[in-house]
């Protein structure tokens, strides 16, 4: 018997919401929209069509891979963040609505910097807040930094997608170490950096453990290593009274703000997620 396009979602989301998938509505909608490749405005305007049986077999298809596991963003190739639409692998993490914040702080203090401020996006992944930045913050330069091949080729692809090449580049860099000459000067250095503390990455949910890639969580023995290495390298990289601001995983905000002090940041502060979590560390340079 032939279904609407609305009984598919309605359908899909029950699955969806029965397996305890926290957003099943948003991901019911995307994935029937990606099944019979519409957009967005296509599916709300057909929903009372019938779907052909191929994009409910595929529908089918789609959802049992979300039920084994696999995260929406992967199946469908892409994810939107802080209202940009980002083409996204499973060789970059898929941004979270919690690194808002760090978007947001980074905005502002791009903002306050003025007309022609240099943010650095380090351990950009899929460039998500650096695009983000570039997009709310005029006439600022970025540049997205990842150690992965992988995550720059998909930095660059939404580079492109957003139409950002005039004032976003991209680079090789390694976080741990020092940064490159060429490397130098920003307002503001934002990171997202790896820190879920090695031990735990057996025990994440399936759909981070068997798909995301552990290169771009795995923070060491205690998830800080990053901050440190970021805090004690980086801070050349930052004009004098440059920001350098990193998202922190639950908890880690005391010690980071710590590592930030014993490297000579100043003016540390720190800010909640929409869930009260303590999120962003932030200080400035003062060399």
């Amino acid at each position: 018997m032939a279904t609407t396009y609305n009984n598919l979602y309605l359908d899909t989301r029950k699955r969806l919401k029965a397996a305890g998938v926290e957003m099943a509505q948003l991901e019911a909608r995307e994935l029937v929209c990606f099944a019979a490749d519409k957009t967005r405005e296509q599916f709300f305007r057909d929903l009372t069509l019938y779907a052909s049986k191929e994009v409910e077999d595929r529908v089918e298809e789609l959802t049992r891979r979300r039920l084994s596991g696999e995260p929406v963003a992967y199946i469908i190739g892409e994810w939107e963040f802080y209202g940009l639409p980002l083409d996204i692998s499973r060789e970059v993490l898929i941004p979270r609505s919690d690194t808002e914040v760090l978007a947001e702080r980074a905005i502002l203090l791009t903002r306050a910097a003025g007309d022609g401020a240099r943010v650095l996006d380090l351990c950009a992944g899929s460039g998500c807040v650096g695009l983000a930045v570039a997009a709310n913050a005029p006439d600022c330069r970025v540049v997205l930094a990842d150690l992965s091949e992988g995550a720059l080729r998909i930095c660059k692809q939404n580079v492109r997608r957003n139409q950002l090449n005039a004032r976003v580049t991209c680079v090789q860099a390694d976080a741990m170490t020092a940064p490159a000459p060429a490397l130098w000067d920003f307002d503001v250095i934002a990171c997202n950096p790896p820190y879920i503390p090695h031990g735990d990455l057996a025990n994440l949910d399936v759909s981070v453990r068997d798909y995301e890639p552990w290169g771009a969580l795995d923070g060491g023995e205690d998830g800080l290593d990053f901050y440190r290495a970021v805090s004690a390298r980086w801070g050349t990289a930052l004009r004098l009274g440059g920001t350098l601001i990193f998202e922190v995983g639950i908890g880690q905000a005391p010690d980071v703000e710590q590592i930030m002090a014993q490297n000579g940041f100043e003016n540390i502060v720190t800010h909640q997620d929409t869930r009260g979590i303590w999120r962003v560390v932030e200080g400035t340079a003062n060399h």
